[in-house]
């Protein structure tokens, strides 16, 4: 029956054109006649197939996104050891006061960061069960950029301050951890980006969404 339904929703075009040519011959219609019948069909047809495939690749890349938003909620916020505020926590264990002040301010961030990820995912879901997601598909698309923006400037916050003070290895081995795995996850949404900017409208460029900085193996002066 699927298949059924598939060869009639893409293939009635074609199997129209044939039932028109077949009967135009039986009963001798007129060629012009027959002829604008079929390129009338052949247009409808050939626009159609084009509006069908631009839906499809858009729910392709909707399905995407809403993949890349629960990931970047799993592995990056909340209770996860690779989520930034985890290791800006460590920061704690150097005996060091202007870091304390620093990462306890960062830790009054972290609440309301992953109060806003848990809303955001949660809107997500909600709206994927009941067949709304792709109405605000950009909209979704301007939050999760704007999100993951903000979490960059902790990141970036983190790299400048472990490059001008010594931290220990365990902290910096688990901050290289995550910068691996973070910046697979701004590749792929970047991509996501540079293909919905073709079937959606977009201000967001792909090169806007940052990669992560490696700590060197080099201790700090």
């Amino acid at each position: 029956m699927y298949i059924l339904r598939t060869i009639v929703s893409w293939g009635w075009s074609p199997i129209l054109i044939t039932a028109v040519a077949v009967v135009g011959y039986v009963y001798e219609w007129p060629i012009m006649a027959v002829g604008l019948a079929l390129g009338i069909i052949l247009v409808i047809g050939l626009v159609v197939a084009v509006v069908r495939g631009k839906e499809r690749q858009l729910e392709l890349l909707s399905i995407r996104l809403r993949q890349l938003a629960g990931y970047f909620g799993r592995r990056f916020t909340g209770s996860s050891s690779l989520s930034i505020f985890a290791i800006i926590d460590t920061l704690f264990n150097i005996d060091n006061p202007q870091l304390w002040d620093w990462a306890r301010a960062c830790d009054m961030s972290e609440r309301i960061f992953d109060t806003w990820c848990s809303s955001f995912i949660g809107r997500l879901e909600s709206d994927t069960r009941t067949g709304r997601f792709s109405i605000y598909l950009r909209t979704y698309l301007d939050e999760l950029w704007l999100m993951n923006n903000h979490y960059y400037d902790f990141v970036e916050q983190f790299y400048e301050i472990a490059e001008k003070v010594e931290i220990p290895p365990a902290t910096k081995d688990q901050y290289n951890r995550f910068v691996m795995e973070y910046n697979t996850f701004a590749h792929n949404f970047r991509d996501n980006i540079a293909e919905l900017k073709k079937v959606a409208r977009t201000e967001i460029e792909p090169p806007s969404v940052k990669l992560a900085k490696e700590l060197s193996e080099v201790a700090p002066l």
